[in-house]
């Protein structure tokens, strides 16, 4: 069920909600498929009756419906891929949290000199992690190792001696990492927190011409053995693009400077098209 805090200006909302306050917001009757998203909506008393939008959600209808930058955040951890996000306004910077097996996501202003903290916070930045790069800083596989190695690594539902054993046989059976450089990968996997991705977009020009631009940034994070940038395959990535064939890259990273890649994905105001 949907819910709101008017004290804090939060909501609690599912994507068939948002997509209720779209028809309404173009003068649409939302489809059949979304008649019980709306009577939720009615009932907390967010949309009336006749399908009058409620006024408390002023801020957060129009930053949706008229955003300068979307930033996408997917984590995928233990009990798989969560998704966040920003949406920078004209006037206001709307904050959206998941939580792993709910449909809900809580919606929430903030300060926009605290976009770059927000992200960190959406993907567990944290400083604690090591700061000097480790003998092996770079790897290099591919993508059918890493499907192999994930494979062997839950094949051991949790017994940790048996988790390196069958994982580490998997990279030896589908890599051709040997020595330090396939212990370092098998470290990375077991330790392995979340990978996650940062992805933004706005409209912008390229070569004079208007065009959307997109910048993306994904990393591991792998606890112990710091964040690891993973270069290939490079982001955004389209359907279809990666295969067992294509190229897995990890470079070390310290936590100090995925602070600034994650700085680097925000656009400078002279990035934004000027609708005035």
């Amino acid at each position: 069920m949907p819910s709101y805090d008017s004290s804090r200006a939060r909501f609690r909302l599912a994507d068939r909600h948002i997509a209720v306050f779209a028809r309404l917001m173009d003068g649409e009757t939302p489809p059949e498929e979304l008649w019980e998203a709306l009577v939720e909506l009615q009932r907390i008393g967010l949309v009336g009756e006749e399908g009058e939008l409620a006024p408390l959600l002023r801020d957060l209808l129009g930053a949706l419906s008229d955003p300068m930058v979307l930033i996408q955040v997917e984590v995928t951890g233990e009990h798989g891929p969560v998704n966040h996000g920003v949406v920078v306004g004209q006037d206001v910077v709307i904050s959206h949290d998941g939580w792993p097996g709910d449909e809900e996501s809580e919606y929430v202003p903030i300060e926009p000199n605290t976009l770059v903290w927000e992200l960190a916070r959406k993907v567990n930045l944290h400083r604690g992690e090591p700061t000097e790069a480790p003998a092996i800083a770079r790897v290099e596989t591919t993508m059918g190792a890493l499907d192999g190695a994930f494979v062997a690594f839950a094949e051991a539902a949790g017994d940790e001696a048996a988790a390196r054993d069958l994982t580490r046989k998997a990279l030896v059976d589908t890599s051709a990492l040997n020595g330090a450089e396939l212990d370092q990968f098998l470290e990375l996997v077991i330790a392995l927190n979340a990978t996650w991705r940062i992805t933004t977009a706005w409209d912008g020009k390229h070569k004079g011409e208007r065009a959307a631009m997109i910048r993306a940034l994904a990393a591991w994070d792998c606890g112990p053995y710091g964040y690891w940038i993973r270069e290939e395959p490079e982001e955004p990535i389209t359907p279809g693009q990666v295969t067992p064939e294509s190229a897995l890259v990890l470079a070390w990273t310290s936590p100090g400077e995925i602070w600034d890649k994650v700085t680097d994905l925000l656009p400078d105001k002279a990035d934004l098209i000027d609708e005035a």
